[in-house]
């Protein structure tokens, strides 16, 4: 692996401490170094994997664990991307942003993606990874399009009193749930949000850009509009011949988000 000279030093340090603990079988790593373009602006992604009888054990002791892979400044789990066995940690000396995944060898089978072994004691993560396939989340279109209209009317209502920021905060959402997935897709990449959507999903960029509003009334009901503009455009590229199109919703609610724009 050809790491920034950073995340080398951490795994330099880390992995002998790893290693030394009988009840762990390896360590992989995922995210960017799947693909190779990990950069000096990368998070390390690691997977820590324990043998299954050992698996509760070490998932108690996992704080006490990444505390001793550096000099940790800050960490916390994370519930809020639905990975509770997961620790989102800050190191010291250098600076560092990594994330550790505890999980039994049991559950290592059950991944969105192939990671990188890193070291394993034996060959079992290698074994799982031969025998069992990887299932990525893919966006599903039914559902957005069940929701969408629905969306777009709450945007319309939150426009109608003036709020602002809960807009923004709605155009971000469409984009890491509808619009980032869906033109990943089509680019040929995994849905991952809007992660490198800058390079990796050119064709709607400019598209994208016009979802992005400021602190201004009118700017958010252009962003609004272009999300509209967007939406239709992804799914009509989308090949699903059995997609119910819920086109009176959005008859209702694109009407109903236009008075809202008109009014004063």
């Amino acid at each position: 692996m050809n790491l920034p000279p950073p995340h080398q030093s951490f795994l330099d340090r880390a992995l002998p401490r790893l290693q030394a603990d009988p009840r762990i079988l390896g360590v992989a790593g995922a995210g960017s170094l799947i693909t190779g373009t990990m950069d000096q602006y990368s998070d390390l992604d690691l997977v820590v994997v324990s043998r299954s009888a050992d698996s509760a054990a070490v998932a108690c002791e996992r704080r006490a664990l990444v505390e001793g892979l550096g000099p940790l400044l800050a960490s916390f789990t994370g519930e809020h991307v639905g990975e509770p066995r997961l620790l989102i940690c800050l190191y010291h000396r250098p600076l560092l942003h990594v994330d550790v995944k505890f999980v039994s060898l049991d559950e290592f089978a059950e991944r969105i993606e192939n990671p990188v072994v890193i070291w394993e004691r034996g060959a079992e993560l290698t074994a799982v990874i031969k025998k069992t396939p990887p299932v990525h989340p893919m966006p599903d279109l039914q559902w957005i399009e069940d929701r969408f209209w629905i969306w777009v009317h709450y945007a319309a209502l939150r426009l109608g009193r003036g709020e602002l920021f809960e807009l923004l905060d709605f155009l971000g959402f469409l984009r890491q749930v509808v619009f980032g997935p869906l033109s990943l897709v089509q680019h040929g990449q995994l849905p991952r949000g809007v992660r490198r959507l800058e390079t990796l999903a050119p064709r709607h960029l400019e598209a994208m850009k016009k979802t992005v509003a400021s602190y201004d009334r009118d700017s958010c009901i252009s962003a609004i509009r272009a999300a509209i503009t967007l939406y239709r455009e992804l799914r009509s590229e989308i090949s699903n011949p059995s997609l119910i199109r819920r086109s009176e919703a959005e008859a209702a609610a694109v009407r109903y988000f236009e008075e809202m724009a008109l009014a004063t």
